[in-house]
This record gives C-alpha cells, structure tokens and sequence, in this order.
C-alpha cells in the first residue's frame, strides 16, 4: 500500500518533508473548503519545492459542480502549478454520465499538458447523504473517462468514517472493480490505525490520511506531526510489508 498524506500549506508540507522516507505522496488540499477542498496555486508551487523532489505531489481540484469546462480548466491549473497527481471530488455529479463527462475534460486538460500526470476520479462513501453518484459507480466512470484511479473519500465531515458508510466487504467490492478496469484504488475517509488490516486484506493501493496524523487526531484544529506519520506508516507496514501499487509522475 502507498500512504498519502494531506498537509493543508507549507508549513505543514515541511513536517512532511522531515518525514518523507515514511509516506509515498504528499497531497495539497484546503481542509476548510471540504472533504477534497482545493487550494491555491502559489501553495501548490510552494509545496512542491517543499518536499523531495521524488515524491510526487498530489493537488485536489476540489469539491467541484457539474460544469465539465469549469473543473478542466482547474484541473489545468493544478497541473501547471506542480502537481502530477490530480483528484476531482465529483460532489455535483448526480449521474455516471454527467461523473464521465467532467472526468474526460480532466484527463484531457491534464494529460495535453503532461502526459505521465496521474488523474484520480474520487467519490463518496457518504454519497446517499449529498445525492452524488453512487461510491460502486466510481471505477467504470474511471475506466470510461481515461482516468488513472478511482477513489472514495467522505463528504461530510461530521465524525463519521468511511466504514461507517461502507463496511470492508463493500470497500473491498470497490477495490476489486477499479483493478478489474485496470485502476488503482484509494480509499480515505477518517481513517485510522485500527482500519489498516481491512485495508490491507481487502487489497487497497493507495491509503489517504490527515487526522490519523495529526495532532490529537483533529484534520483542521491539528497539525501533522513527523513522529505520528512514522508511526502510521510503521502499522501500515506491519500489514502489508509489500504492495505493487505504483503511482507514475513521480516528480
């Protein structure tokens, strides 16, 4: 499994960087702006000369609306700023067509630009709770739009994790569909320690976390810490010791 961690700026993005040989993918994101919030493009610039230049720096395009030209140019922007991993929250897509849609502007936006950069269609457990496509929908409109993986997170934030939403059994059904079409699979969510056995025996690619490390286990009151992303990663670790996942913009 790859770990990817989620600083929310620079500073934190530093603690990362002291912390560097225990997770695989940093991830610029805006906490405060959602579940996927994106944040600006001088932060992501900032970030990416923050950290070593062999991980590769992953951007959220947000929480976006169906407006497929909208979320390209976005897509876009995160791109040219540094990142090569792009994440698009498809929050307003109420269809797998609509999802395919704006996900094909994406991939075209991004890989027109920089061909090795890695597209990520995410979803949501929580989906039933924001009338967004349904989470099993996620790797077929992947595989359809040309994207690279397929991912679910939560929406709302509100204390409720990801197998709160959707038990292993059914996480591991989405594991299980986005590497039939050929996708890794992440999955985040408030994850803790305590899911990474499930995570593991269910085949998981890619673990997303931000309050598991930091301070206190709060994403938007706490801040990472090095010693708790060395810990994480060292649990990761027990449970699955190896793992092929690969990511391919690696710089």
């Amino acid at each position: 499994m790859l770990l990817l961690i989620s600083p929310d700026g620079v500073e934190e993005a530093l603690d990362c960087a002291k912390a560097a040989e225990h997770l695989d993918i940093v991830d610029v994101k805006k906490p405060d702006e959602g579940s996927l919030g994106a944040n600006f493009p001088w932060v992501i610039r900032d970030i990416r000369a923050a950290v070593p230049a062999d991980k590769p720096l992953s951007a959220t395009v947000g929480d976006v609306p169906y407006k497929p030209g909208t979320v390209a140019q976005a897509a876009l922007g995160a791109v040219v700023s540094g990142a090569t991993y792009i994440k698009v929250g498809l929050y307003g897509c109420t269809t797998p067509e609509q999802a395919v849609d704006v996900m094909k502007g994406v991939v075209r936006a991004v890989k027109d630009h920089r061909p090795d950069a890695f597209v990520v269609a995410s979803g949501y457990a929580d989906a039933h709770r924001i009338g967004c496509v349904n989470p099993l929908a996620l790797p077929d409109i992947a595989r359809r739009s040309g994207s690279d993986a397929a991912m679910l997170d939560t929406a709302i934030k509100d204390g409720t994790r990801l197998f709160d939403h959707l038990p292993p059994d059914v996480c591991g059904q989405f594991v299980r569909l986005a590497h039939e079409a050929g996708l890794l699979a992440a999955l985040a969510g408030s994850i803790r320690a305590g899911d990474l056995s499930d995570l593991a025996r269910i085949g998981t690619d890619i673990v997303g976390v931000r309050g598991a490390v930091c301070e206190g286990g709060d994403r938007t009151a706490g801040r990472i810490r090095p010693h708790l992303v060395a810990a994480f990663r060292e649990e990761m670790d027990r449970h699955a010791p190896e793992h092929p996942a690969t990511v391919s913009a690696a710089s």
